[in-house]
């Protein structure tokens, strides 16, 4: 069984297309019949895929005639190449890629979320700060080093509205791009003051001694879509009982996913695919998953990104947001 390393180096530049997905994840479920149509989806190596994982393990794709393999990508943005080429069906992603996709009217479209933060409690990503740079609150980022997996994405808008917020200076904050299964290292080695990272890595970082600095998403836009799914118009017109089928089962498996009944297999899902420590997977905060898409979230991530000038207009969500 194969096993994205977490704390290894992933080079992803557009979208890895070798194996690195689980072999049982990606084959149909013992009891569907008949034959399968192979779908391919990029996804973030992340514990948020765990219901993706799982869904299709519990054969709720293959109930729909689907054969899923799932590939990893660096994001949403990162994906979008391969999508727009026709090497991949369909991509999870933070909402950033089709923000932009929509500016350059590539015809990507978001046909459902997939996973969301939460407006209180612990939340499922944070900037975590090396325990040696003396960051203790939002405020102390500005001048610093701080990693994000994507620039110019929710990570960094979100973590300026929070030192903006909080008092500090947004545009003297020093974004550096890093993957997340490298962040780690990275901040263990000195190069980066802090990260941004979901779960597995808010935990591993804290349980190592590093510094919860604050949850962005929850700062600012309580309950923010963190994850969304996303294909193309062309495959929606061409292709549309295959989107149909897709988002039922998407449907499903994200309803499937939030039944805390099914949260061991859930989290079976992470330790099948993720190499993590027992108790990590046991213990990470698991998002919020849902298919519907919140418009008001990100409406407002939209508004945030031209304030501070990481996109220079917004998006037409009219024309974005194709709810399945």
């Amino acid at each position: 069984m194969k096993k994205v390393m977490a704390l290894g180096l992933i080079a992803v530049t557009a979208i890895a297309l070798t194996g690195c997905t689980d072999s049982d994840a990606s084959s149909p479920s013992p009891q569907a019949s008949g034959d399968l149509r192979k779908v391919r989806v990029a996804a973030l190596p992340i514990t948020e895929t765990a219901a993706l994982w799982g869904g299709i393990k519990a054969g709720i794709f293959a109930e729909r005639g689907l054969q899923v393999e799932v590939l990893p990508a660096q994001g949403g943005a990162q994906a979008i190449p391969a999508l727009m080429n026709g090497d991949i069906d369909f991509a999870i992603g933070q909402p950033f890629g089709p923000f932009r996709a929509d500016l350059q009217k590539l015809g990507v479209v978001i046909i459902g979320n997939y996973a969301s933060s939460y407006a209180d409690g612990d939340d499922i990503n944070a900037v975590v700060a090396s325990a040696k740079s003396g960051i203790r609150r939002p405020a102390d980022l500005a001048g610093k080093r701080v990693a994000v997996n994507s620039l110019g994405a929710a990570g960094d808008v979100t973590i300026m509205a929070a030192v903006e917020k909080d008092g500090g200076d947004p545009t003297r904050i020093k974004f550096v791009e890093v993957a997340f299964p490298d962040a780690p290292a990275q901040l263990a080695a000195g190069n980066i003051d802090a990260a941004w990272v979901p779960e597995p890595f808010v935990t591993q970082l804290k349980s190592r001694g590093d510094t919860f600095v604050v949850a962005p998403y929850q700062a600012v836009v309580p309950g923010l879509a963190t994850l969304t799914t996303i294909t193309t118009t062309e495959r929606t017109d061409k292709d549309a009982a295959l989107v149909e089928d897709f988002s039922a089962a998407m449907k499903k498996t994200l309803e499937w996913a939030g039944d805390p009944a099914n949260e061991p297999a859930v989290r079976q899902a992470i330790k099948d695919n993720l190499q993590l420590p027992p108790p990590v997977a046991e213990s990470v905060r698991l998002p919020a998953f849902g298919w519907d898409v919140d418009r008001a979230s990100l409406q407002k991530l939209a508004e945030l990104a031209q304030k501070y000038r990481v996109l220079d207009r917004q998006p037409d969500l009219d024309r974005l947001v194709h709810q399945q």
